[in-house]
């Protein structure tokens, strides 16, 4: 399905930039990329500096924005203390926005080295922890941060279903957990395919978290559709 759909975009689409930046970003999600695979090829994407050229934020890949202003609309104020894990951070896009919004404490955590060699250039995050989001990461402490936020790091060898344990894990009671992520790797993708919404509501179920809501949003990346989850956290 993920071959098919690079060859009908690459039919339909004009857009030199644009093609080769989805050239550049399908081989970070083909088929089969294992999660150090992926991590290794972003660290060889970022060290070239191709990947801030290739991504270009708010032409190609919008979810940074998607999710700042999720963040920003869950939070009205105080915004100044509010604790955030930047979770698949990369070169540091969702953060950007966020301090837009006026959000200051904000880490990182991504397991390409190569991409946090860049974000710690623009000094945008309080910590930078180099780990893949597990069942239990080693650098991250329960009910430790007030939001948890994925943008871009649902995909083929990207964040496994299992990562929403860890999310909830970090995240204080009451907190916040948001992913945004494209939606039509929720029909493709195998890890996530009948087995990621399935789990959501399982968690949910078992009194680990409350829906807030599900939307989709158009021209998430590659002019295609996104969709947000907003989860809270249940209090004990």
């Amino acid at each position: 399905m993920a071959t098919e759909k690079l060859k009908e975009f690459r039919t339909t689409v004009n857009d030199e930039e644009m093609l080769r930046a989805y050239n550049a970003n399908f081989e970070a999600h083909k088929v089969g990329i294992t999660t150090q695979q992926s991590a290794q090829y972003y660290t060889k994407w970022a060290r070239t500096g191709a990947y801030d050229q290739d991504i270009l934020q708010g032409k190609i890949y919008n979810g940074p924005q998607i999710a700042g202003a999720a963040l920003a609309k869950h939070f009205p104020s105080n915004r100044d203390d509010v604790s955030i894990l930047d979770v698949a951070a990369g070169t540091g896009y969702v953060a950007e926005e966020l301090l837009k919004h006026g959000f200051e404490v904000i880490d990182a955590l991504d397991p390409s080295e190569g991409m946090l060699e860049v974000a710690r250039t623009k000094g945008l995050y309080r910590k930078y922890i180099c780990e893949f989001l597990t069942d239990r990461t080693a650098g991250l402490q329960e009910d430790e941060y007030d939001c948890c936020v994925v943008s871009g790091g649902m995909g083929e060898g990207h964040i496994p279903c299992s990562g929403l344990y860890e999310m909830i894990r970090v995240v204080k009671p009451g907190g916040l957990v948001c992913i945004v992520m494209r939606e039509e790797y929720l029909s493709y993708v195998e890890d996530y395919k009948n087995k990621l919404e399935p789990l959501m509501s399982q968690l949910e179920n078992e009194g680990k978290w409350r829906r807030l809501s599900r939307e989709v949003i158009p021209n998430y990346s590659f002019n295609k559709n996104g969709i947000i989850f907003k989860y809270e956290k249940c209090k004990d």
